[in-house]
């Protein structure tokens, strides 16, 4: 872990020091390389800044934080730095993820052969006889592309889907 420090009409006193060091420890374990870290304090006026550039293995970190007092300043900035370095271990993550999903789309045909199918069962269906009207309207509340039922007064079964036309279709087997 490399650290330089720069103060701008500001003293970098030995408690700052070890703050940051402590702060940049917890960050190393979060991103897991080893990082280099430009910090650069500044005092204008009654305005104390800190800035923290953080270069990792692909990307740089750069937070830049203004308040009155300066460890104020440096607390903010490490924890905006921490939220950035988690959101691009994310990334990194799903960059890997993203590869392997892309492997499995361009395999070969016969892998996709050898898997086997699954039976996925559905609760898509009224065990309680009603009207073809009534099988309509709980058709349209559960939004579903199919739904079965029995028809009112008889003990057969019918079946309602949704074609893609965007109509409906009805299977009453005889």
């Amino acid at each position: 872990m490399n650290i330089n420090f720069t103060a701008r009409h500001a003293n970098i006193t030995p408690e700052i020091k070890q703050y940051c060091e402590k702060r940049l420890k917890s960050l190393e374990k979060v991103l897991g390389h080893k990082i280099s870290a430009d910090i650069i304090l500044s005092v204008e006026k009654y305005r104390n800044k800190a800035e923290i550039n953080i270069k990792i293995k692909r990307s740089v970190l750069n937070v830049v934080e203004e308040t009155h007092d300066m460890f104020n300043s440096l607390g903010l900035a490490f924890d905006n730095v921490e939220k950035r370095a988690k959101k691009e271990r994310e990334k990194l993550r799903e960059r890997k993820r993203r590869k392997t999903r892309d492997k499995d789309v361009f395999s070969f045909p016969v892998e996709k052969e050898e898997r086997e199918k699954r039976v996925i069962r559905s609760q898509y269906y009224s065990p309680k006889p009603m009207t073809l009207e009534e099988a309509f309207l709980q058709f349209d509340l559960n939004r579903k592309e199919v739904f079965v039922f029995r028809k009112l007064g008889s003990e057969k079964w019918a079946v309602i889907y949704r074609r893609k036309d965007g109509n409906y279709g009805l299977v009453e087997p005889e």
